[in-house]
Formats: structure tokens, sequence, C-alpha cells
């Protein structure tokens, strides 16, 4: 009787780990010409934008797709990451290009160990993104705690498997 009871209070935890699993839709592409693989996530829709995380063998790339017109951004614009429950923040420059369709980049060098801020993007929900465009216009992406859960488990997942690619 104990054992039926550890199992079915046990069973929920097995239910979240393969929903985790079922969420984890990754895309291996070889470039033709320089042989480097490329991993992508699909893009997650969250309120007002877009994200997407690619990853190659040195650096796995946050790419958030603003919507609605006047998000200009260059390499002096920024964005202030801040994580549920605590005062901490990431602040990014935009390591794209300068361009005014509402595209932000934010870097992280593709390591066998992450960096403190992204295991802390892969471990805590983030609140909400402050960006700033190169017009001093702000624009704050708010997450649900539904889309702070899927975007720790898109970054879980692509940065697990970025460590794949890594040459030595």
């Amino acid at each position: 009787m104990k054992f039926v009871l550890t199992l079915l209070f046990a069973l929920p935890l097995f239910a979240a780990g393969q929903d985790t699993l079922a969420n984890c839709k990754l895309t291996k592409v070889t470039d033709p010409f320089t042989k480097e693989t490329k991993i992508s996530t699909e893009f997650l829709a969250l309120d007002g934008a877009l994200v997407s995380i690619d990853a190659t063998s040195t650096e796995i790339d946050f790419l958030f797709s603003i919507e609605g017109a006047d998000h200009c951004f260059d390499n002096n614009s920024t964005a202030a990451i801040y994580f549920e429950g605590t005062k901490t923040k990431l602040n990014s420059r935009n390591a794209g290009s300068m361009n005014c369709e509402g595209l932000f980049h934010i870097n992280f060098k593709n390591t066998l160990v992450p960096n403190n801020l992204l295991t802390k993007m892969m471990a805590t929900g983030i609140n909400h993104i402050l960006f700033t465009g190169n017009n001093k216009n702000d624009f704050t992406l708010n997450l649900t705690p539904i889309d702070q859960r899927a975007l720790m488990v898109l970054t879980s997942c692509l940065v697990n498997e970025a460590k794949t690619l890594i040459k030595q």
C-alpha cells in the first residue's frame, strides 16, 4: 500500500518531465558552405513580441521581434531583464545590426558551463524586459507565469543541446 501511495504522489513529477521534453522542439541545420551546425528553437509568442533562440559552436543568440511600429534599435539600445522574485536584473546591449523592424539580439558565449546570467535565465522566470531603442522609446514586455515557464524550458533545452556543438 505504501508503494502505491508513493507512486501516486510521484506521478505529477513524471508528467511534468514529459511535458518539458515534449515542448523541446529544436531544429538543427548545417550550413552547406561553412559546414557549421546551428540549432534553433521555434518562435515563442509572448504578449507583444516573439522570441527565438539560436546556438552555434561559439554563441547563443536570443532574438526578440517586437510587434508594432517605431521600434528602432542600434548597438546603443539596451534591454533590462528583470527576474521574478528577486531584485536581480540583466542589462544587455543589442548585439544585432541597426534596424527599425523591432529586432533585438542578446548574445551569450556558448561554453560547456553556462555563465551565471544564462543559468539564471534557465532557472528563474523573467518578470519583464524593458527595451530602450535608439530614439529613447521604451517598450516593456511583460511575461505571464505560463510565458515564463515556456521561456525557461526553451532556454534550458537549447543550452543543454548547444553544448554538443562546442568544438574541442
